[in-house]
């Protein structure tokens, strides 16, 4: 499959980025996510990662991936695909 974006002129310049770094953003969401997957599911400290998670730690870690994931469904995103 080949795809074709054009963008004219400078004054679409930051458009023409965001296109092409659509694929770096998943993959920073991804990072992000992984963080707090450590957190929720092996109780790895957010913040001393060399540390066990305390249950506020837990909470937030477990709040915060819920809501990107709502986030991203907003958009009709999905991390696992």
């Amino acid at each position: 499959m080949k795809i074709t974006i054009e963008f004219d002129g400078v004054e679409e310049q930051d458009d023409a980025r965001t296109a092409l770094d659509g694929y770096k953003w998943k993959l920073a969401m991804w990072d992000l996510d992984q963080l707090l997957r450590s957190t929720t599911k092996h109780g790895v400290s957010l913040l001393k990662h060399n540390e066990q998670a305390s249950e506020a730690e837990y909470e937030i870690a477990e709040k915060l991936r819920e809501e990107i994931r709502n986030i991203l469904e907003g958009y009709n995103l999905n991390l696992d695909s």
